[in-house]
């Protein structure tokens, strides 16, 4: 993936400062010559009381978090945070980190499946219970958001080794 979008006039990155995103943004930092810079609000969604629990020991221990879970409601599971707060967070990061992006430059931010389903909703100011319509992203996968009149547009979503992201902010 890094060699991929090396070649995308890549202008910052940004990562979650977890171990297996920060693997993951050095590796295109070194294939690009670009600094990476962390920020804890990138992190993964935390839920609590589910944390590295298996559904069937959720649905047991949380019986109505799940159900309404399972509902689509968006629910603070196990006490964690709900997809609107981490939408909230990690837009807010990525809006930060655009401010040093110039006219014509792309930014990487590199985080977990379950916040960036949050952060594309968030960026493209879709209502949270609508989120669960962008399919799950995949690892080592990205999405693609460009600036258009009137707000981001998703320009491509699950984009894999084939081809890196054309498009850039401005």
């Amino acid at each position: 993936m890094a060699e991929t979008l090396a070649g995308a006039r890549l202008s910052a990155i940004v990562t979650s400062d977890s171990r297996r995103a920060w693997s993951t943004a050095t590796a295109l930092g070194t294939v690009t010559g670009l600094p990476v810079a962390a920020d804890p609000r990138l992190r993964e969604m935390h839920l609590g009381g589910w944390q590295g629990l298996h559904r069937d020991e959720v649905a047991r221990l949380f019986p109505a978090e799940y159900a309404a879970w399972t509902r689509g409601e968006d629910v603070r599971r196990g006490g964690g945070e709900t997809y609107a707060e981490v939408g909230v967070r990690a837009g807010a990061a990525v809006r930060d980190a655009l401010t040093d992006v110039p006219t014509g430059g792309t930014l990487v931010a590199v985080t977990h499946g379950g916040t960036a389903r949050a952060a594309l909703g968030s960026l493209l100011e879709l209502p949270p219970e609508h989120w669960w319509r962008l399919a799950p992203l995949g690892n080592a996968r990205w999405s693609l958001l460009t600036e258009a009149t009137g707000g981001w547009r998703l320009a491509a979503h699950n984009g894999g080794a084939v081809s890196a992201p054309a498009a850039q902010c401005g």
